[in-house]
């Protein structure tokens, strides 16, 4: 049994594509937790219409004041009610054995176990990332050296404890931390599975989303980027990857000195 969190922000358009995804789940052993982040599109509506309907499984909606994305993932993880969360943004979707193969992963996990991650593709079928048919199937890593092997975006599930006791810290007037700093503090905490081949979840990037617009906020929460930024360059091990976090580091520095231009 999984909680799939959904933290969702004016995506009344792209709701409904991830509704028919999870109605269409091989197994229904998930309880979906959505958190609205302040919308003022028709989502509020769409879930308010939803509360009224069988789904065959358990939905549990929250309205908060805008935050940003990581306060509803902290709002959302304290509304879970199972030992497994697994974060699905409101303008992707997931194949339809994605909760089956996820909790066929967690019936074999052992207590070290803190997280497992699966790969994305577009919803063209087109793989993000680069292909890893010479890797073994599953491995054990973390999320830092994992990105530079696959270089695309992937899909993690953690344990709901795990992420209780490490929630996204919260900057006055900003909105954003980077979920890669977080992510990497569950992986000090305990073994990642990598599943190398099986796709579980399908997305695409949109022109107001987070992916396509990286400048335009990072300029906007300095103090969320710099504490992402400087804690990867304590951590990297070359020399390269420590020089390109600290140079970022620095830009957030100037932007928290000089003002915040938009």
């Amino acid at each position: 049994m999984i909680t799939i969190l959904t933290a969702t922000y004016n995506r009344y358009s792209t709701l409904p594509r991830l509704l028919k995804s999870l109605l269409e789940q091989s197994s229904k052993e998930f309880e979906w937790v959505v958190i609205d982040d302040g919308s003022s599109d028709e989502t509020q509506n769409f879930i308010e219409e939803l509360k009224k309907k069988d789904l065959g499984f358990t939905l549990t909606a929250v309205r908060q004041s805008n935050a940003g994305k990581h306060a509803a993932i902290n709002s959302g993880v304290a509304a879970a009610k199972t030992n497994w969360i697994f974060i699905v943004d409101s303008d992707d979707a997931l194949v339809s054995d994605a909760v089956e193969t996820i909790n066929t992963s967690i019936a074999t996990a052992t207590d070290k176990t803190v997280g497992l991650c699966y790969r994305k593709a577009y919803f063209s079928g087109e793989l993000l990332g680069n292909e890893l048919s010479t890797v073994e199937q599953s491995f054990v890593s973390t999320p830092t050296e994992a990105g530079k092997l696959f270089k695309g975006d992937l899909a993690y599930i953690f344990r709901t404890d795990v992420m209780s006791a490490f929630p996204f810290p919260i900057f006055k007037n900003e909105k954003f931390v980077p979920e890669l700093y977080i992510w990497n503090k569950l992986g000090d905490a305990g073994d990642i599975i990598f599943f190398t081949r099986k796709i579980i979840y399908l997305c695409d990037y949109l022109e107001d989303g987070y992916s396509r617009n990286f400048s335009r906020h990072l300029r906007a929460n300095p103090k969320g980027f710099f504490t992402y930024y400087w804690s990867q360059f304590l951590r990297e091990k070359t020399v390269y990857y420590k020089l390109k976090n600290l140079i970022r580091s620095v830009q957030c520095l100037l932007y928290m000195l000089l003002g915040r231009p938009r």
